[in-house]
């Protein structure tokens, strides 16, 4: 039976069928031998006659058993099955021929191996009922080789009923114990895959709830900039007042060392402004920016993102190669933040192996409208096995502790977001290159 819906079902019942064939040919190997009880009970003198039939006929189904096992005897499983089972009809028909013909109770195990054909085997419709067919024409050809022929009639066709009975009835099984079979199948198939909808639906959970934490991250760092904005920038602008009027005294213009010092206020305070900007924009992201066009350079977003990790990246060389036009089309808050996740975890990667020598190269060009970026670091590098699974939520090879392996993940929805994919390459040993594109603004 072939459903186009359930591919694999023909795949379990092939699997059933052999199995329940071998279990069926090693039971009836067993009922086989056990039968010589009978013999000596109704027939001893022909015992020994009677038991070199039933060893002859039990090696054979062994035989048909250890076919079973090779590939090619498994893809043939119901042809075999259907050989091992006419073995024994065989010697039963060749038992009532020698014994008592019509009336012989040998007829009985004809019917024993019909129902068995029907109930425990894996048969179908119409095996079972060629199956009955042939038992029944091998009785039929039994006694009529027997001199009394088909002697008393009546004894004849009761018994021939029976088989025939027995024939439909075991059809009758056969058909609904496929059906059951089936619904089994297509039970556990739909169970399956429920499984996996509800697999895909906590692992979707997963990434929206590591987007809500990073959102109310977010909303933190934008009531702390606005604090910041509020409370810092009016100092700061008398600072800088303070010093412009400090750099036009005459005894500031005479000594160089306090004009020197006056300049790096100047430029410190000037750096707490940058900050503070920095930290508004990062932290007041608006939805839609995306699909409202808004275009930022990008130069500037990667200045931002490295004077936000300014602590983090302090000792590494940044280098960068980008083309005179940045100007890309994007949610400008959000690749900050991308930016300042590679940069945090190049970082992060560099000094777990080494303390100096540590570089960042950040390198752009325009493709097709797009902006091709690298992010590409000399640090440990990604080993195979894990690089696949960068991306995914929650994934991280950091201590417990230090992060929940949420930053690359959300990443990478951002990007997607913007069009584009994140892609991660990476040389053990050597070094590792994030490297995600951006559309150029209208």
């Amino acid at each position: 039976m072939m459903h186009p819906d359930y591919p694999g079902y023909a795949d379990e019942l092939r699997e059933f069928h052999i199995a329940f064939s071998r279990g069926g040919a090693y039971t009836c190997i067993i009922l086989v031998l056990f039968g010589a009880g009978l013999d000596l009970a109704l027939y001893p003198q022909m015992q020994m006659k009677f038991a070199l039939a039933r060893l002859l006929v039990s090696a054979m189904i062994f035989g048909v058993v250890l076919l079973l096992r090779k590939p090619w005897g498994q893809r043939l499983a119901p042809s075999l099955t259907f050989l091992w089972l006419l073995l024994p009809q065989i010697m039963i028909a060749w038992m009532i021929y020698v014994t008592e013909g019509v009336g012989s109770i040998y007829y009985a195990g004809l019917n024993l191996a019909i129902f068995a054909s029907g109930i425990a085997l894996g048969f179908g419709l119409w095996q079972n009922l060629m199956f009955g067919a042939l038992s029944y024409l091998l009785y039929v050809l039994a006694c009529l080789a027997h001199p009394r022929g088909l002697e008393p009639e009546s004894v004849f066709a009761v018994n021939s009923l029976f088989l025939l009975f027995a024939t439909a009835a075991s059809a009758v099984y056969t058909l609904f114990n496929e059906r059951a079979r089936f619904m089994l199948f297509r039970l556990k198939s739909e169970l399956a895959a429920k499984n996996a909808e509800q697999e895909l639906i906590n692992k979707n959970l997963a990434e929206i709830k590591g987007q809500m934490m990073q959102q109310e991250k977010m909303a933190a760092v934008g009531t702390l900039a606005a604090g910041l904005l509020h409370e810092v920038n009016n100092p700061v602008n008398f600072c800088l007042m303070a010093i412009e009027v400090a750099m036009e005294e005459p005894a500031a213009k005479a000594s160089a060392m306090v004009s020197e010092c006056l300049t790096d206020a100047k430029e410190g305070m000037k750096r707490v402004q940058h900050i503070v900007s920095d930290l508004k924009t990062f932290a007041y992201r608006k939805p839609g920016l995306v699909t409202e066009r808004t275009v930022f350079l990008f130069e500037k977003a990667l200045d931002t993102a490295v004077r936000l990790t300014g602590h983090e990246i302090k000792g590494i060389v940044i280098t960068r190669d980008l083309p005179d036009d940045t100007l890309v089309r994007g949610d400008e808050a959000a690749i900050i933040g991308v930016l300042i996740n590679l940069l945090s975890n190049a970082a992060m990667a560099m000094r777990k192996v080494r303390p100096t020598d540590l570089a960042i190269h950040i390198g752009a060009i325009w493709q097709e409208q797009r902006l091709i970026t690298t992010v590409r670091d000399n640090g440990p590098g990604i080993t195979p096995e894990n690089l696949p699974r960068v991306f995914e939520p929650f994934f991280t090879t950091r201590e417990v502790g230090q992060g929940l392996g949420l930053g690359l993940s959300i990443s990478y929805r951002v990007i997607e977001q913007h069009g584009g994919v994140l892609v991660a390459e990476s040389s053990v040993g050597e070094w590792t290159k994030m490297i995600f594109d951006l559309p150029r603004a209208d």
